[in-house]
């Protein structure tokens, strides 16, 4: 396994592919990187087929251009609680544990919500027959 910014990247997988697996890295900033280590973004080589001096390379442009993983993970949650600490309406929502962006929450949101917690009184109404 190849070790960049402190994370095993895949050997078998194509170099712009396996970089994606870095915190902070998709698939944009891949291809920039490619391009600035001066390999083929097109027909990019597995990461076990490039060299050591290649790999080097990479290391130090993931390194010195772009925020990835523990520091971008601080950063991120640093905005949260800056956010929650203010009170804006973002704040709220992250300390409910609610969409952030707009999403209705009348039905789904569940992966927001966590699992279905049933309240008593709500579902049908059987009305009364005169």
């Amino acid at each position: 396994m190849v070790r960049i910014a402190g994370v095993d990247v895949p050997d078998r997988k194509r170099a712009h592919v396996a970089l994606r697996s870095i915190y902070g890295i998709g698939p944009t900033i891949a291809s920039e990187i490619l391009v600035k280590a001066e390999l083929d973004p097109d027909i990019p080589p597995r990461m076990n087929e490039l060299s050591e001096t290649q790999l080097d390379h990479i290391r130090e442009i993931v390194d010195r251009d772009y925020n990835t993983e523990g520091d971008l993970r601080r950063e991120v949650n640093q905005n949260i609680r800056r956010l929650i600490e203010i009170g804006s309406y973002r704040g709220l929502r992250h300390r409910r544990g609610l969409p952030v962006h707009g999403q209705r929450t009348r039905t789904n949101a569940r992966s927001r919500k966590g699992a279905k917690r049933t309240v008593a009184g709500r579902g049908r109404r059987s009305g009364g027959k005169k």
